[in-house]
Formats: C-alpha cells, structure tokens, sequence
C-alpha cells in the first residue's frame, strides 16, 4: 500500500515513496532550542512521529533528519543576558526538548544535526552562492543572498512577489512574513558574539543556511520529504529552496508536508491571552502525557486544530477505555474457537490502514477501533467472545498502537519529570496537589494497600476497605473491582 500525502510544492495530494533500493529520505525542522517548547511546536514532532509510523507500518524503511537550532538571534541575545555562553544556555533547553520528546512518546530521528556543528558545511554552500552569482558580500563583511538569481523564488508559497525592491536586505533571521528581501546567509561577527573563523570571514551563520547545509549533508543534492510548520513556508523553507537549487541546479525536495497551526480554545495561543502551554505547564496541572498526544494527533495534521481542556479530558477518557478493555481481554478466561468478531477485528485493521495511507487522516483511522472496542465489550458482556476472536483483537490494538502508541502508562514517569522542574523553576505552588501525593506512592506501595483492602474485605471490615479505597483516591489513585479482579490505575 501506498502512501498518498499533500504537496504543498504541487498542490496535489501525490504518492509519497523512495527510490528503489533506498530509505525514504525526510529532513524535518527541529527546535530552536532558547525556550521549552510549546503544544503548537510539539504538534509538528507529533504529526511528523505519526508520518514516520505510518512509513514504518507500510514497510517502507525511514532516514529522517531533524535539526538543533542552536545558534541564532534569540540565542545569542538570551545567552548574552545571563552571560551565559551559547553552549551553555542551549544545553539546558535542548535536554528539556528531548525530555519532552520522549514524554510524548516521539520517536528520534535516525540523524541529529546541530547548526553549531555543521559550521565548515554552511561555509562551503555560501562560497558555492558566491561562485554562481547568487551571494554577495557587504562591506561590513556579512553574506546576503542575492534574490534576483532565482527567478522561482516563491513557488513553494504561492506568493506574489513582483512588488519585491531588488537589492532591499533584511539581516534578522524571523521577519515579515511578506517581506521578499536579499537575506543573511552569514552574519559578520558584533563585538562580545558568538562567532567563528572561516575563509568567508569572522562570523556566523543565518538561520536559512543551516537546513540547507545540513539536509544535503545527510540526505544529498535532492530528496524525499521536507516537513516542519506551516509557519515555516514562507521565509524559510522558500529561501531553503532559493539556495540550494542555485547551486545544484536540482529539485532541492520533491515532496513538502506542512503541518497546520494550532489554535488553543479558539484563538491564537500567546502569553498575553492566557493561552500559551508548554508540555510542562500542562503535565503539572494533572493532564497526563498520553493524552496530550491522542489529541494533538487525532485531528489530520492539514487541518487546523483548536485544542481545549475538553479535547483533553475526552482524550483522557478514551485512552482509559482503551487500556481497561485490553486489561479485560487479557484476562478473560474464553473458549477456544472464532466468531464474527475474528473478521471485524480483521477488517478494522485495513480500515485503519488505508486511513493513514490516505493523507494520514488520523480522525479516520481511529474511528474503526473505537468501534471494535465497543462491539468487543458487548461481546465480552454476554460471554459471546471466543479465545481466536480475543488474539485477533489484540493483534489490531498493536497494529493501532504502532502509530498512536497511547495504550501502555508511561505516565508517571513524564509526570514526575515535569514536578522536579516546576519546583527548580520555582513553581511549586502551580502543581496539583494530588499529583504530588499520588507520586509520593510508588506502585508497590499501592499494590500494598490493594491487598490491604482485599484482605479487609474478606475479612468483612469494610470501614477498613472503605477508607483505604479513599486514602487512595484523595492521591489520584482510582481502583476498579471487576470479576477478573481490581485493577487500579493513576488520575
């Protein structure tokens, strides 16, 4: 099966595959590493992790790229404000991103590329520009591209660039998003900056350079797949395009997957709306990792997403009735033999995976799961399951969680993550405080006070067992006795 994905090159919705005999080559934008990430960024490494999954699922095998950013304005000015040097102050934030990373189950990318490292291969491009008319030095020693040399600026954006001023320079790596200008490809060094020394002079490089330089060092002149946000389409990833085709003189890549912004509760998220949520934020107020995924990938990517508090709670829900229906399976004693239930389960499985292969329609592929889930349990209700039935469901749920990757409880372990850096951060008082005494529990502790209960129960000292059950639940802690047993789980 294929996988059919939008363009944005093209406009199309196109077949997405390698060349014969080789990995599919993606390069994706990574962090910008001078803060933690918000929700609306780590919709993008979500969307790109389902991509990357359904690649996998559809047996083709995956080379993806992602970058560092960390050298660039932010950066330098952040750092400089603690007198900190640059190295110093990414490291923090880039282990926060991959903290985070793993709290929302993403996978790494097979290839790891920071701008700071790759210095000598952004060099090298920019002399190339040079050679070919397409960069330029100004007096005070930076290189600017020069936008007159690429006449198919703006094919990636669809913008009308003929009011473009010829010669008109713009040196600041984020700028007006309809501002068509000669751009930085490196920056002469200022006093007290973080610079290096190279043949081009003392200096650093431009944001642009740095993915260009970066993915044909990894993935050559042409690829597969460049992904990022669709925030990123105009400048960026159209002064990627103007670059590097004018020096190879090549399609730079041939497919481009754009992921949609995210709105929070209806409007843009920002600080000053009250709106503006890193991972962090939210695991400290009680939501749970594994839900922030499910919703942040249950709507298509190509489609913009308002994400609420009720979006999450719904996620929570769903994800519960996930993980208590395959507890249940698990444990239930059937008969051997198969029923209508073996082909259902059998034909959720294709649904699922034509619903990916169609422009990764995340809310599609769902729908045939949730379906079987509920079909299961009424089976399982009137005792109408067979053993062959359960192993075919069970095989569908891996297949589902392949991609979606929501039914085992990596939970606690985000959580408590989260805690430790809300009270370095000095935000103790912003934690919900069940959270705090639910972690102060390991799971031994619990399974402890389970078997209390159990055993206070048999011994018909119900107050005991009532006030355990309590205990418990004050620290996030809810039990669910069914006639396979109690099983008990984290708020």
């Amino acid at each position: 099966m294929n996988l059919n994905l939008f363009n944005t090159l093209t406009g199309k919705v196109e077949v997405l595959a390698p060349e014969p005999g080789k990995p599919l080559g993606i390069y994706a934008c990574g962090p910008t590493v001078y803060d933690y990430g918000h929700i609306g960024n780590f919709r993008t490494f979500l969307e790109v992790d389902v991509l990357r999954r359904t690649l996998k699922l559809l047996g083709i095998p995956v080379r993806h790229v992602m970058n560092i950013t960390d050298v660039d304005d932010k950066i330098i000015r952040n750092a400089a404000a603690l007198n900190q040097p640059i190295g110093e102050y990414t490291a923090r934030f880039e282990k926060a991103f991959f903290e985070d990373l793993d709290a929302l189950r993403v996978q790494h990318p097979e290839i790891i590329a920071r701008a700071t490292e790759h210095i000598d291969q952004m060099v090298k491009l920019i002399q190339r520009l040079a050679e070919n008319g397409a960069a330029y030095q100004t007096e005070d020693g930076s290189w600017y591209f020069r936008l007159a040399a690429f006449p198919a600026y703006g094919k990636l954006s669809k913008k009308d660039l003929t009011g473009m001023v010829d010669g008109a320079r713009v040196d600041v790596d984020e700028y007006e998003k309809d501002s068509a200008r000669d751009f930085a490809l490196w920056k002469a060094a200022k006093p007290g900056e973080t610079s290096w020394d190279t043949p081009i002079g003392r200096g650093r490089p431009g944001w642009h350079i740095e993915c260009s330089a970066m993915s044909m060092e990894y993935l050559g002149e042409t690829f597969d797949l460049h992904a990022g946000g669709e925030d990123l389409t105009f400048p960026h990833h159209e002064n990627e395009i103007a670059q590097s085709e004018s020096v190879t003189h090549k399609t730079f890549a041939r497919h481009w997957m754009h992921v949609r912004f995210l709105l929070v509760e209806g409007r843009k998220m920002s600080k000053s709306e009250g709106n503006f949520y890193t991972l962090r934020d939210l695991l400290i107020k009680g939501f749970k990792a594994s839900s922030i995924r499910l919703a942040l990938i249950s709507v298509p990517y190509s489609n913009q997403m308002n994400f609420t508090v009720d979006g999450l709670i719904d996620a929570t829900a769903a994800i519960e009735r996930l993980r208590t229906f395959h507890a249940r399976l698990v444990e239930a004693h059937l008969e051997p033999g198969s029923t209508e239930l073996k082909a259902s389960a059998e034909q959720a499985e294709t649904t699922f995976r034509a619903a990916l292969a169609n422009d990764l329609n995340t809310a599609e592929a769902r729908a045939p799961i949730f379906e079987l889930v509920r079909m299961a349990n009424t089976a399982l209700d009137k005792n109408q399951m067979l053993a062959g039935d359960r192993d075919a469901i069970l095989e569908t749920l891996v297949f589902f969680d392949s991609v979606f990757d929501v039914m085992e409880d990596h939970d606690a372990e985000a959580t408590r993550h989260a805690i430790e850096w809300a009270v370095a951060e000095g935000r103790s008082a912003e934690i919900d405080p069940k959270l705090m005494a639910g972690l102060s529990l390991s799971d031994a502790d619990v399974d402890n006070l389970i078997a209390e209960r159990t055993a206070a129960k048999k011994s018909r000292n119900f107050a005991r067992a009532d006030q355990i059950r309590d205990e418990l639940a004050e620290k996030g802690i809810l039990i669910e006795d069914s006639k396979e047993g109690v099983r008990w789980k984290r708020k």
